[in-house]
């Protein structure tokens, strides 16, 4: 029997490590629910973030092929972002997760 650990639990644990960074998972869930690609600004507000956490939130994720930053041409003022497609594929999953919390705490009050 071979007792070796599987390499793709490492890759798990490094997702994991990355998502459970303070705003990470609430700036993927923000950009998943948004209709439009988000100014970092609005991102911002709507993490309720400080602006450096934002941004290294944002450069990781984007080292991670989760999010894509976009110019539309007007400056550095203007960077937009999206998910990934890659990200996207992760979204039912995040939204579960979501779900499930939202559900747990549900019954942990009632």
């Amino acid at each position: 029997m071979d007792e070796t650990c599987d390499p793709t639990y490492g890759l798990v644990d490094d997702l994991l490590e990355l998502l459970t960074k303070s705003k990470a998972l609430h700036i993927l869930l923000e950009l998943d629910r948004a209709s439009r690609p988000l100014r970092f600004t609005d991102l911002k507000h709507r993490v309720g973030a400080a602006s450096t956490t934002v941004s290294r939130r944002l450069k990781e994720l984007e080292e991670h092929r989760l999010t894509n930053r976009v110019s539309n041409g007007a400056g550095a003022e203007t960077q937009l972002y999206t998910l990934s497609e890659d990200a996207k594929t992760l979204s039912p999953i995040m939204q579960s997760l979501f779900d499930w919390v939202e559900a747990r705490g549900a019954l942990a009050l009632g």
